[in-house]
């Protein structure tokens, strides 16, 4: 395969040019979107040494596969990289505005109004407010032959909507909310993107109408009265100068929070049931410590569950939902020595960095002690371990998720013990951010009293 250079440095540069594949830009989109995400940057990997080039969507995608490039990007010291022109690509047409596709000074100011959601007596009062609600969720599974991941989103989506929306729906109201999100993510593997009836692109333009819709019709009474959940604090939310969100802009920021509150968390813990199923010497010692503690978790319980920490962050870093970091130059600019021409997208692929095997030991191999204090092989550069993104552009939610999904998995170790066939091996739906294809068919037996 040929190797080709992505554009002439400039004679006063210092930088490096960066080389690519020869492979057709539609064959690169395919083996990327739609194959095996970890596979395809294995390959990656062995050919290319810390960056290489593609084609995607018809730009030249530059891919930095180290740690030192993920955080190049991320932390974009000289204001050259934009998010929103770069996420846009993917996900603009079913969550535009959100606060991943913001950049720059709008960018600041709408995060500084959303974080305060997110602070440390908030996140204590979500946990008093999620716990029963959870573990009724939990405890009320069906034994027998399930889909644990499909499970997981139904768990996860009502309580998004209760604790940040403010609102119990039914059953049916539920899946119809999920299947929207759903419509609108699936257009990022579109290769159609045009409105053809039935096809991807017009599921995900109704789906985001459909998910307006529901919105705007709870705007009156949220900017009515004054309740605790994020929907309310962005109606009433005030800059220093006294602005307040837009209708568009609250609407904005709650489909994609939705989206991000309850996508990722299922995928991640997904990932966990499927490596915790296959390796019952791991959810045997995390059931140890979740019966060591009380039923009800505390916030402080939370950083006593150490084997569940482990696994976790070797599920995020096996399965990471967030496929990559993605950025596009407004100017001309050199990333990490690398000379990047204005109108180049930039990307830090997850994937690839976290299964570099000169940042990790055996890293296809599930290993949770790889985190412990004695290895902490996470600890070896920053951006080693990188699922929540870096830099201004951090996951704003990261800790709730990592509070939700350690609260649903507390309880569904004290009260069910679960298993997949001895020769399952996951297939993982490509248009997804890492959902399995049959949604995690699992056996699910109920613990007794006694056990």
């Amino acid at each position: 395969m040929s190797r080709k250079q992505l554009c002439t440095v400039p004679m006063e540069s210092d930088a490096k040019p960066v080389f690519g594949t020869g492979t057709p830009g539609l064959l690169e989109m395919r083996r990327l979107l739609l194959g095996d995400r970890q596979e395809y940057y294995r390959r990656t990997l062995e050919r290319f040494d810390e960056v290489t080039f593609i084609k995607l969507f018809g730009n030249k995608v530059v891919l930095f596969l180290t740690p030192a490039g993920a955080q190049a990007v991320a932390m974009n010291l000289d204001k050259a990289l934009a998010n929103g022109p770069a996420w846009g690509t993917f996900i603009g047409l079913g969550f535009r505005r959100g606060i991943l596709l913001l950049d720059f000074d709008e960018h600041r100011l709408h995060r500084s109004v959303m974080q305060g959601a997110f602070s440390s007596p908030n996140l204590k009062g979500y946990l008093q407010e999620m716990q029963p609600m959870l573990a009724e969720r939990v405890v009320n599974l069906s034994a027998g032959q399930v889909r644990l991941g499909h499970c997981f989103k139904a768990i996860s989506l009502s309580m998004a909507m209760e604790v940040f929306v403010g609102v119990k729906l039914p059953r049916a109201e539920t899946d119809r909310i999920i299947k929207a999100f759903m419509d609108c993510l699936a257009s990022v593997g579109a290769f159609v993107r045009y409105p053809i009836p039935g096809g991807q692109w017009a599921r995900a333009i109704a789906a985001r109408k459909e998910l307006e819709e529901f919105f705007f019709r709870l705007i009156p009474q949220k900017r009515a009265t004054e309740t605790p959940d994020l929907f309310s604090v962005l109606c009433h939310a005030r800059s220093e100068h006294g602005d307040m969100f837009s209708d568009e802009d609250v609407v904005n920021h709650m489909i994609f929070v939705l989206f991000a509150a309850h996508d990722t968390s299922t995928v991640t813990l997904t990932t966990m049931a499927y490596y915790l199923a296959r390796y019952p010497e791991w959810q045997e010692r995390a059931r140890a410590r979740a019966l060591s503690l009380p039923a009800e978790l505390a916030y402080e319980h939370l950083g006593e569950m150490i084997e569940l920490e482990w696994v976790m962050k070797e599920a995020l870093r096996l399965n990471p939902p967030v496929p990559w970091l993605a950025r596009q130059a407004v100017k001309d600019t050199e990333v990490n020595g690398y000379y990047i021409p204005a109108g180049t997208m930039v990307m830090a692929p997850t994937t690839a960095i976290h299964s570099n095997p000169r940042v990790w030991h055996d890293p296809y191999r599930f290993d949770p002690e790889r985190f412990s204090p004695e290895r902490a092989e996470d600890k070896c550069h920053r951006f080693a371990w990188m699922p929540f993104g870096g830099g201004v552009h951090k996951c704003i939610g990261l800790y709730f998720a990592q509070m939700e999904i350690k609260t649903i998995l507390h309880h569904l170790l004290r009260n069910f013990e679960w298993s997949v066939l001895e020769d399952y091996r996951w297939k993982l739906e490509p248009r997804s951010l890492g959902d399995p294809v049959d949604g995690l068919l699992s056996q699910l037996r109920r613990r007794s009293a006694a056990q």
